[in-house]
């Protein structure tokens, strides 16, 4: 009886020879790529965190509640949510470039809108304006993971994840240094607009700088797959890939639903707190403006440290399970020690800290994005980061209203450790994800099976090109001979 192939095997078969035998080579115009990248997902990143890093300011200047200058932060959180499966269905079919367009594009719109509000009954235009960077976001936030699959090598996908999450990093703390310092809390009026249209100009002026330098720079994908399972995704028929069935099949995998969870806990406390950072520091050290956005940096600065040093760590050693739950266990330590100083008197420790903090915290951000991949390889890599995300910006707005509503009942500690109820959930849950690294096993599959192919070659030539062959006689005619 004959034995079927089972639907698509012929395509799949097909697709990993390719894979196989296909050039692998790396290109260096990917450092270009990432920079770039890096660079208007700052600017994205500054805009998010611009207003809450001064919300005192901003509230004096508009004359509006403190909820409402909360939610020009969480209008990035609630504009994702719905959009994530369009754009990560349009990444899928379209590509990097077209995304990196409307990214930079909508991002430079944004800014420009917001120099129509510097008058303080314009506070709609403000929100119009940040709508529109909201929009840009959901072109950034999936997009890190993608960039290193597409452009990097097996041997330094991890490194460079980090590195364009860093621009995003990087922005948030720039958020937090620059705006206490253009936008000094003063009372009058004239001067305060002032103050803030030079912040306004400048990030208009660097964010359309940056688009157009994508419109020259950013290309779609290299000349050749930097690695084995990228040359595998690349040889598959465009036929065999469904954009739906690849959302299912996310869902069906535990291990990515778990992770999925816990780093939307992990990330979602993350934005509570730098939302809220100012109105914490303000309430215990009044006047502390221009401390509390160095507080915010210093959080993100050391997260951006400790997001390096692990993605070179995974590099090197792979060991996604372990490390994501030392940073995990890490980060609810960090936000105890945190919680339980805030209020001593001495900034200095608060610095200390909230250091400590970030480190592990932010630093678990660019790690969370590399293991789902590996976890859901061969699906888009936009997929399961754009699903991360959505976790992270429910669990973002649902925290920052959650601990502002208790940090005006019940005060700051109550509202830090209803974090880190939820950080310890995120730590347990984090145990038991299954380390199911997938596309660590498809680049050793590819490669062992290239190997074999260079061997069959190799004994080929080798019999065909030697004009005495040697032809072994079977041990019955020998014996038959001697006889």
């Amino acid at each position: 009886m004959v034995q079927q192939e089972p639907a698509g095997a012929p395509g799949l078969a097909a697709a990993a020879a390719a894979a196989a035998t296909a050039e692998v080579r790396l290109s260096r115009h990917r450092w270009a790529v990432v920079l770039l990248f890096s660079g208007y997902s700052l600017c994205n990143a500054f805009q998010w965190i611009q207003y809450g890093s001064i919300s005192n300011v901003f509230m004096h200047f508009y004359g509006v509640s403190a909820f409402a200058i909360d939610w020009l932060s969480m209008i990035y959180m609630l504009t994702y949510i719905p959009l994530l499966f369009p754009v990560a269905w349009l990444l899928d079919k379209r590509g990097l470039r077209l995304i990196a367009l409307v990214g930079s594009a909508l991002n430079a719109l944004g800014a420009w809108v917001k120099l129509g509000s510097l008058k303080p009954h314009l506070f709609p235009i403000t929100v119009l304006g940040q709508a529109i960077c909201s929009l840009a976001q959901v072109f950034i936030l999936g997009m890190p993971s993608h960039i290193a699959s597409v452009w990097f090598g097996s041997h330094e996908v991890s490194t460079a994840c980090s590195i364009a999450v860093f621009g995003n990093q990087l922005g948030v703390a720039v958020g937090f240094l620059v705006p206490p310092v253009l936008v000094p809390n003063v009372e009058d009026e004239e001067k305060l607009a002032y103050n803030i249209s030079i912040m306004f100009f400048m990030t208009a002026g660097v964010t359309t700088a940056l688009f157009i330098l994508v419109v020259i720079v950013f290309k779609e994908k290299p000349p050749h797959p930097p690695s084995r399972a990228q040359a595998l995704i690349q040889s598959r028929p465009t036929e065999e890939y469904s954009y739906l069935q690849s959302i299912l099949r996310l869902l069906r995998n535990a291990s990515f639903l778990l992770l999925m969870v816990t780093y939307g806990l992990n990330a979602g406390c993350f934005y509570s707190l730098s939302t809220l950072l100012n109105r914490m520091v303000i309430h215990h050290y009044p006047g502390e403006e221009v401390n509390a956005g160095r507080i915010g940096l210093t959080i993100v600065l050391s997260g951006m440290v400790g997001a390096l040093i692990s993605g070179i760590w995974l590099d090197r050693t792979k060991t996604y399970k372990q490390t994501t739950l030392v940073i995990y266990i890490m980060s609810l330590v960090g936000m105890i020690v945190y919680t339980f100083t805030l209020s001593l008197g001495y900034l200095w420790v608060v610095f200390v800290t909230a250091g400590l903090l970030g480190f592990f915290m932010t630093g678990y951000l660019p790690l969370g994005f590399e293991f789902a991949v590996e976890l859901t390889y061969p699906e888009s890599e936009g997929t399961s980061s754009g699903l991360l995300n959505v976790s992270a910006q429910i669990f973002g707005i649902a925290f920052t209203i959650g601990q502002g509503q208790i940090m005006d009942r019940f005060g700051t500690k109550a509202g830090n450790l209803f974090l880190c109820s939820f950080l310890f959930l995120g730590t347990v849950m984090t145990a038991f994800i299954k380390a199911d690294l997938r596309r660590q096993q498809a680049n050793l599959d590819n490669e062992q099976t290239r190997l074999q192919g260079n061997n069959q070659i190799t004994d080929y030539m080798t019999v065909v090109c030697n004009p005495n062959p040697i032809i072994p006689i079977p041990a019955r005619s020998l014996a038959h001979t001697q006889r």
